[in-house]
């Protein structure tokens, strides 16, 4: 497979940029992602992760737990089973305990497990990581994963990503930590102007996200009433069986679209694992890549590349020059 840049920003598959421009033509719908796609999370749920994984090994009594970077992110993100962030959160404190109490370097460790990752997330990590280490006390403590509102590191989690007012409304419960979230550091991608471009190409305009809806209402606001949100899914208010790259809720929006011929955009591994597993159960998928909210753009084109994305992007702003 060889990319070509067409256009500043837009990557397409050279051996095959006829079919798949023609692809593109026979699009009647489009599903986007959100965390990455219409929003950039950036400051928002990567910070979280990185917060709650140094809360916790402060707690558990580590005092100088490496900073959680874009690197790290990515690296987990990259292994196609890492698309929860509290999934991601969870392996990078189960690496960096057992590298503690193995008394390795805790960046060299992190790379050494994330090698060894594969689609099957945490149960890759806990695989690896109790092979050399004896982490048994910490996953004890956080006994994850678990019901959102009683485990102890989704509840962390969702009171530092909430915030106390948004935390409360959505749980019913008070929040530890006073404040503001960092949900409030979400930044819109997603635009009524773009919106506008992709009602007049598309019959159908959805979303399936691991988000919740109160999540994306809270970021995206009226936008949100903007998508078909009968076929749409918002996985985390779903069971965690249907979790990415679980297909069954993209094909239930395909099928509720009515669509021949679906583009589904999105910005991890899972989403293009996700769109596959569709296609195989029949639903005709156009999976596109988006790479520029990426702290690394070019490694996460590197990425799609290595895994035979097809059409990758730097924005969905650049979508209408490919539509």
């Amino acid at each position: 497979m060889t990319l070509k840049e067409t256009r500043q920003g837009i990557y397409l598959d050279d051996d095959i940029l006829d079919d798949i421009l023609d692809g593109i033509t026979k699009c009647d719908g489009i599903i986007f992602d959100c965390d990455g796609v219409l929003i950039d999370i950036s400051e928002s749920y990567d910070f979280a992760i990185r917060n709650t994984a140094k809360y916790v090994l402060e707690e558990y009594g580590i005092k100088n737990p490496i900073l959680v970077d874009s690197h790290i992110i990515d690296g987990f993100k990259s292994t196609g089973g890492f698309n929860d962030e509290v999934d991601l959160t969870y392996g990078v404190i189960l690496a960096i305990v057992a590298a503690d109490k193995l008394g390795y370097d805790q960046k060299s460790f992190i790379s050494e497990v994330i090698s060894n990752l594969d689609d099957t997330g945490i149960k890759s990590a806990e695989k690896y990581i109790e092979k050399i280490a004896d982490v048994h006390d910490i996953r004890e403590r956080l006994c994850y994963p678990g019901p959102h509102a009683e485990n102890v590191l989704y509840r962390i989690f969702d009171q530092m990503f909430y915030g106390e007012h948004l935390y409360k409304k959505v749980y019913g419960i008070e929040s530890e930590f006073p404040g503001p979230g960092l949900i409030e550091n979400d930044k819109l991608i997603i635009n009524d102007i773009l919106l506008d471009a992709l009602h007049e190409r598309f019959s159908n305009v959805g979303i399936v996200t691991g988000r919740g809806m109160v999540s994306a209402r809270h970021s995206l606001g009226k936008l949100l009433d903007r998508f078909d949100l009968k076929n749409s899914a918002f996985l985390e208010d779903e069971p965690r069986n249907l979790a990415k790259p679980n297909p069954e809720s993209l094909v239930c929006a395909v099928r509720g679209m009515n669509s021949k011929c679906c583009m589904y955009v999105g910005d991890s591994i899972e989403d293009y694992i996700m769109a596959q597993k569709s296609t195989e159960l029949g639903s005709d998928i156009i999976f596109c890549g988006i790479t520029g909210t990426s702290r690394n753009p070019k490694e996460k084109l590197a990425l799609f590349e290595r895994n035979g994305v097809k059409i990758i992007l730097d924005s969905i702003k650049l979508l209408p020059e490919i539509l």
